[in-house]
């Protein structure tokens, strides 16, 4: 018998669920298909290995459809991306996670994405990202809004298939304005004005931006998510620690992203110094969860003594919030093909529930998106996460 799935109440309460975090790789077919490029047979053979590894109901009409390729037609392109969102929802299923999404399929880049559907915004070139990768950075050159709500349709198209609870991850107001460029203002690039009046405009210039965002960008979309469903949205901040004094920015841009709105709300932060976000962080009072990386700081040995788990030493801080948010414990490396067994997901997760005193404040993730391992390797990974997790139940009485 199958267990019930969590209530918007219990979704961050749970002890020990296990969620995906963001992002999976676009495989081979789904990346030619859509840039109407021809394919060659192993992409075929791997639309059909993956459509029967992750138990994708009627994979063939796909297979039938990548067959025609190259693929011409917008309905075409935008039929495959819905394939691919049905494979990376069921990845994620047949891996056995509590919560999923799709992997974000559907979308070009967390980024790139977002600002092509606001206005206000101006193309300015490409960027290196840092894994090599490069985004195309825009400038904000007018008043901020929401050109249409810029998920709903994938959105709307993952919950009529999906079989797992969903939690939406969207890229938060703090770092699309620190990926943007502001030629709004130029309050404080006026060299006639003293030195501290010019700080003091850029700084203000900043406040308006990043809170014009939030505002006027994120919060109308993630209010158009509610409508349509959305029980969990996660605010995706990697750039949340980029200055470290503009923390109380950080803070402000998620409450006013989300305050009084009726979901469950956590942020994802990306690989940082996590000491830097304390005390910043005590005002996200409307935080449900913080999603955090840990593994990629661990140890690979067994235990649950502090020496072993040289990674998480700065949960201790995330548990001492006062508003008592939970943890999304990040237990697999993102950044490395070892796949972490299952005994040292269970480790890394009793050492967590030791510190916290209480199995509802902690979930079990990814460190963070998979996007940059293989689907054999992420899979692999999150098989080993939920068996982890389920060892550790068992040590805790909670299976």
């Amino acid at each position: 018998m199958t267990s019930p799935r969590p209530t918007p109440s219990d979704l961050t309460s749970t002890p020990l669920l296990t969620h995906e975090v963001g992002s999976l790789d676009k495989l081979g077919w789904r990346v030619k298909a859509v840039a109407g490029k021809d394919l060659e047979e192993r992409d075929v053979d791997e639309a059909r290995a993956w459509g029967g590894r992750a138990g994708v109901d009627g994979f063939e009409e796909l297979i039938d459809l990548l067959r025609r390729a190259p693929l011409r037609s917008k309905e075409d392109k935008d039929q495959v991306k819905r394939w691919s969102s049905r494979y990376g929802l069921r990845m994620e299923e047949s891996a056995g996670l509590d919560v999923v999404y799709d992997g974000e399929q559907q979308r070009t880049e967390m980024y790139q994405w977002a600002v092509a559907h606001s206005n206000g915004f101006e193309w300015r070139g490409s960027v290196r990202a840092f894994d090599n990768k490069y985004y195309s950075k825009a400038a904000v050159v007018g008043p901020i809004s929401l050109k249409e709500p810029y998920h709903d349709e994938e959105f709307a198209f993952l919950k009529s298939v999906a079989r797992a609870e969903l939690k939406v991850p969207i890229t938060g107001a703090y770092t699309i304005a620190d990926w943007s460029f502001d030629e709004r203002s130029n309050g404080g690039q006026d060299l006639t004005k003293p030195h501290a009046t010019r700080t003091a405009a850029r700084k203000d210039a900043r406040h308006e931006f990043v809170l014009d965002v939030a505002r006027n960008m994120i919060r109308p979309n993630v209010e158009a998510l509610i409508a349509l469903g959305a029980k969990w949205i996660q605010i995706d901040e990697p750039g949340g620690s980029t200055e470290p004094d503009e923390l109380d920015l950080f803070a402000q841009s998620f409450n006013e992203s989300v305050d009084g709105l009726d979901a469950v709300f956590s942020t994802h932060l990306c690989f940082s110094d996590y000491d830097l976000f304390f005390p910043g962080i005590e005002a996200m009072t409307a935080c449900r969860q913080f999603a955090v990386g840990f593994a990629n700081y661990d140890s690979r040995d067994l235990g649950i003594s502090d020496a072993a788990r040289p990674g998480y030493q700065v949960i201790r801080k995330f548990r001492d919030l006062s508003y008592r948010p939970s943890l999304g414990l990040g237990v697999l490396d993102i950044h490395t093909d070892f796949i972490e067994p299952p005994e040292l997901v269970r480790d890394r997760i009793l050492y967590a529930v030791d510190v916290f005193g209480d199995p509802g404040r902690i979930q079990i993730t990814p460190d963070c998106g998979l996007r940059t391992r293989s689907w054999d390797v992420a899979h692999r990974k999150l098989v080993n996460m939920v068996e982890g997790t389920r060892l550790a139940k068992a040590r805790l009485g909670l299976s």
